[in-house]
């Protein structure tokens, strides 16, 4: 891939705890801004149950449409960890033991501690390339543009610098926000005029609340800083000539 190139990616939460309301995914924040700071846009988010069929339909899915998958959780010791063997399946490869992280852990864990459910997280499918791990010693792994990361957000965070050798982004992806003491249908018709006149560029509306005043966030994204900035131009002229007041959050 070369630069300038539009560099999509998927995210694909997997656990039955992200649906049931019992673990709040922040996962997706983490990934996305890493990712956008190399210069791949994430083209959509899933989240899934843990299990095996709907894994290996929806990677196999999305794998297709996209540069790179990223998937989250189910690689740990645990009986419902299910997303290495599922890979597997969507590969078409052997699961089996991988030497190199059965290496890792042994050496990770004092002597006698490396027990059957821990052996668990060095079954990987053939051939496997590992992600390392910094924080608590258990790869994840990659197939072609398939990569498989924990669900525990501290370690995934550790994990995502190791990755950007692997990763072929374009530019980087700016943003810039302006915070404005408004409602949305108050700035509607005039932001929608800025965006019929910069297409190339991502313009989002966002309602706040802040110390009991409604507001709205407009962020402008672009690779190019001169587009962003002439969003920013064309904004401020309306914001001015309406009289809004502008908020620092």
């Amino acid at each position: 891939m070369t630069k300038n190139t539009k560099v999509k990616a998927a995210i694909l939460i997997i656990g039955n705890e992200i649906l049931s309301g019992r673990t709040q995914d922040t996962n997706t924040s983490s990934i996305a801004l890493w990712l956008n700071s190399i210069g791949v846009k994430v083209n959509e988010v899933r989240v899934i149950p843990d299990i095996e069929n709907t894994i290996v339909d929806t990677v196999n899915l999305l794998r297709k449409v996209n540069d790179y998958v990223f998937t989250t959780g189910g690689i740990g010791p645990t009986h419902d960890d299910i997303t290495a063997q599922s890979i597997s399946k969507a590969f078409n490869l052997e699961y089996e033991i991988h030497k190199e992280a059965f290496k890792i852990l042994e050496s990770y864990y004092k002597l006698g501690e490396f027990n059957e459910g821990r052996q668990k997280m060095v079954w990987m499918p053939r051939n496997a390339n590992l992600i390392l791990n910094p924080t608590s010693g258990a790869p994840g792994f990659n197939i072609e543009n398939v990569f498989c990361l924990p669900g525990v957000p501290s370690i995934l965070k550790s994990m995502l610098g190791g990755l950007k050798n692997k990763i072929a982004g374009g530019d980087p992806i700016l943003s810039y926000t302006i915070s404005l003491k408004t409602v949305e249908s108050e700035i509607a018709k005039s932001l929608t005029n800025v965006q019929d006149k910069n297409k190339d560029v991502e313009i989002g509306s966002y309602p706040f609340f802040q110390a009991g005043k409604l507001g709205v966030s407009i962020v402008i994204r672009s690779e190019e800083q001169g587009k962003i900035d002439n969003c920013v131009s064309q904004i401020m002229n309306f914001v001015n000539n309406k009289n809004i007041e502008i908020v620092n959050r």
